[in-house]
Order: structure tokens, then sequence, then C-alpha cells
């Protein structure tokens, strides 16, 4: 597999209400009629109520997380536009997006958002849906618009996974395929993830690692129940912040320093590159004399693949394989 807050107008609600097939910007379209062999979707999604009897037509997607899943299920003609990408997407991925509208760089304002007539946003992060983002989900939910959060990112107690899991994670496949009425589609998915998790050759038993996400003073790193802690154990590293009860914690270099872990994840972002994190390390003088640091024994991550989503399975696969060119070398 490889591969600002804005107040709604009388006359822009009214619009949404009765928008008809070919919406006007500005408004929400009425749902088609319930296609044949659809079967109607009602499901809690980390504690708002998510009802869904047609397949959603009109979706904007936000973080990359989202807009993967989709193009994954091969959904690409259901998104009427994206944000907040964490960086670009797979190559496999790359005819199905060319196409895609991009409304911001980062979380849309709900201006925007109406713009494009959506019927359903699906965020990556609870956090998209806020007064001074996309609108709250009840608010969208009165105009129409369906709302969904990856389960993965949902942090209310009873809600947030503990831990993430590649079975978790293949259940959110699933239930995003039967929203959209692809449960077939769902399934070749989960069936290919758990093919290239099966191809991963696992890193010899007690090889301890640090997953660096961001920070300087302060590193910002996988603890022990999120998605790299997932990744790594899939990868056969051991976690050194694994005791931590969290997704991501803030540590203290002297921690990593006394752990001297074998090798370091780096996540890659644009605007956080894994070479900058490389130049940091190697001119502090404490972590200077990390074993990772002095042998280069650095393993790197995309961004959009440090979060849980359909990119995760073949992470643990490069995660392997950089780690045996390095043992190699």
């Amino acid at each position: 597999m490889r591969r600002r807050p804005v107040v709604l107008l009388a006359a822009l609600a009214l619009g949404a209400l009765t928008a008809c097939s070919s919406p006007a910007p500005g408004t929400t379209p009425e749902p088609s009629a319930t296609p044949a062999g659809f079967a109607a979707v009602t499901l809690d999604n980390c504690g708002t109520e998510v009802s869904v009897d047609a397949p959603p037509e009109r979706v904007v997607t936000i973080k990359s997380t989202a807009t993967e899943m989709l193009l994954a299920l091969g959904l690409q003609d259901a998104i009427v536009g994206t944000a907040f990408s964490d960086g670009p997407v797979p190559d496999e991925y790359a005819d199905a997006a060319a196409n895609l509208t991009v409304l911001s760089d980062m979380v849309p304002g709900q201006e925007a958002l109406l713009e494009v007539a959506p019927d359903f946003v699906y965020g990556g992060w609870e956090s998209n849906f806020s007064d001074d983002g996309v609108g709250e989900r009840e608010a969208l939910a009165a105009l129409g618009i369906g709302t969904y959060v990856s389960p993965a990112a949902c942090k209310a107690a009873g809600y947030m996974p503990d831990p993430m899991t590649f079975d978790l994670l293949a259940d959110q496949v699933r239930e995003v395929g039967a929203i959209f009425g692809v449960p077939e589609a769902a399934e070749a998915v989960v069936a290919d993830q758990e093919a290239t998790l099966a191809s991963a050759v696992p890193a010899p038993a007690g090889t301890t690692a640090v997953w660096y996400s961001s920070g300087t003073d302060t590193p910002y790193v996988g603890a022990g129940i999120g998605a790299p802690q997932m990744m790594l154990e899939a990868a056969g590293l051991t976690n050194v912040f694994a005791d931590v009860h969290d997704t991501w914690t803030s540590a203290g270099w002297e921690q990593v320093v006394a752990a001297d872990p074998d090798v370091i994840v780096l996540v890659d972002a644009t605007w956080n590159t894994a070479a900058s994190k490389i130049e940091l390390l190697e001119a502090n003088a404490a972590t200077a004399e990390l074993t990772a640091v002095r042998e280069g024994r650095y393993l790197t991550v995309p961004f959009p693949a440090a979060e849980a989503g359909v990119r995760n399975a073949d992470a643990v696969v490069s995660l392997t394989e950089q780690l045996a060119a390095l043992d190699e070398g």
C-alpha cells in the first residue's frame, strides 16, 4: 500500500435549508434519496451522534488524515474542498488528488466552508470544529451539514483510544466506509494494510527509540498510547517513553540523554524538518554525545504519517527498512 469566527446571517441559513440539487455558493444541498443497498448509519462519534441516511456527496476534509482516508476509499469525487494539509499526498494518491480544491492552508472559516455548499465535514481533529474554525458541530448540524472526527483523535474520557491500535484503525476505516456506502472498498483497504504490516521485518529485540516530533528547549515526543507507540511497537522498536500514559508528551533532554536510544525517529514536516532537528541535536553539547546522534542513526516519518490514518502501515515498513539499511551500512 506504499502507495474565524463568522456570524451566520439569516439569509445564509435559509439558503442552506432550501438548497436545490445544483446549490448556489453559501447554501447546503438537500440530501438525495437513499440509494438502493445503502444501510443508514447512526453512531456515537467523540460524543456527538452522527446519523447518515445517504452517502455524503459534497464533503470538505480537514487535515491530511481525513483527506487521505477518502482517497484510499476511492471517494475523491465526493470531496468539494480540503484544508489544513500536513504535506503532499503519497504518490499513489497524486492523480486522484490533482483536481481537489484547497480551501485553506489552515482550518477554513465558516464563510469559506459554506461557499462550497458541503453536506458533510470530515475533520482530523476535534478542534477543527470551533467558532473560530468551520463552526461547532451542533451549529453545522442545524444547517443540515453532517460532521465526523477521526475517532483516533477523540480526547474525551471513554472516547480517546487507550491505546491506539491497528485494530482500532481498521474499525475506523470500516466506519468511514459504512458512512460513505463503500464497505467493500473499506475491507480492501483493511486487507491491504494487514498485508503491508505482515511484510514488515521487525527490528532486533531490545532496539530502543525516541519518537521526536517537535520542540527545541523541550522535545515533544511520542508517548505510550498514541499512533507513534502503535507504529513503534509494530516495527519492533521499544519506545523510551512508553510508560507515559498519553499520546504525546513533553520530555526533558536530560531524559533522552539518560535513555541514550539506539535510534531517533524524526517527524519530517515542511515547517519543522528532520534536517533542522538533526542540526539541533548535533549542535547541543549534551545530545551530540547520544549514540544515535554520533552514529547518525535517524529514522524519518513524514508528518501526515505521524497521526493515525491510512499511511501508518506503510510507515511501519519504512521504519524497519530504514533501520535495516542503517544496520547494513
